[in-house]
């Protein structure tokens, strides 16, 4: 008979992201909805008020959960506040042409939720503007939040409550073993590597124009995403790369 088991290491490896976020009562509302599912890694990229942490609004809007605000980073670029993650979904109303692979909640959270996905992270946007384009094509999943599409509109501590309970549920799985090899996860500096490496190789064959590289470089980074690289295959592919930088040099 399987039973039902906790994976708790999930509440250590999930770090939630907030970028340029406006608002203090924001922030401190966030750290309430991951504390009353059991997560405590925040992160704020870039916030409005460089107090953001010690704000009034803040404190008041944590009811309890000072505990998280007080452990939360303040870093100035997304690349500091991914770093070592293995996998990244970025959280947006807006649907893009070239988007990464598009999840539902549900969907993402049982897709974290393996231990063996190591750090993880989901990442929100500003109030005003959500997250730039640049920052979500870089990411290997996009959430959209299904809601009544007359009126869609959640407010920042809504959408990281529901993201928060549903990776909470996932962890909460039948008892199986994993079916076939799953090698190490390739972490976002590698793969981010790896298509610096590609799009010089391209480049070199003249594949790609970086004068008007058109979208070649989102749709392959669109159908790496689907594919979940691993360290070994992120290796292969560069090592392709530096073949053809080596023959091109010829």
């Amino acid at each position: 008979m399987n039973l039902t088991e906790t994976d708790t290491s999930l509440f250590q490896r999930l770090r939630f992201v907030l970028v340029e976020t406006s608002h203090p009562g924001n922030i401190g509302a966030a750290a309430r909805a991951i504390k009353t599912m059991g997560f405590g890694q925040l992160i704020l990229v870039n916030p409005r008020f460089g107090d953001a942490l010690t704000h009034p609004d803040a404190i008041a809007f944590a009811s309890g959960a000072l505990d998280v605000l007080e452990k939360a980073k303040i870093v100035t670029s997304i690349e500091d506040a991914l770093s070592g993650c293995k996998f990244v979904a970025a959280v947006s109303a807006r649907l893009r042409e070239f988007s990464p692979p598009i999840f539902t909640p549900r969907a993402v959270a049982e897709r974290i939720s393996p231990a063996q996905e190591g750090e993880v992270a989901l990442v929100f946007g500003s109030e005003r503007y959500g997250l730039p384009n640049q920052i979500v094509m870089n990411c290997q999943g996009l959430i959209n939040i299904p809601a009544n599409p007359d009126y869609s509109s959640l407010n920042l501590a809504q959408a990281i409550q529901l993201l928060a309970y549903e990776c909470r549920l996932a962890t909460e799985t039948e008892t199986r073993s994993n079916v076939g090899f799953h090698g190490q996860a390739a972490s976002i500096e590698e793969v981010e590597g790896m298509y610096e490496h590609l799009e010089q190789a391209l480049v070199a064959i003249d594949f790609l124009d970086p004068k008007s590289p058109k979208k070649l470089m989102p749709r392959l980074k669109r159908l790496f995403s689907r594919a979940q690289l691993e360290v070994e295959e992120v290796n292969i592919l560069r090592g392709i790369s530096k073949k053809i930088l080596d023959f091109r040099k010829k």
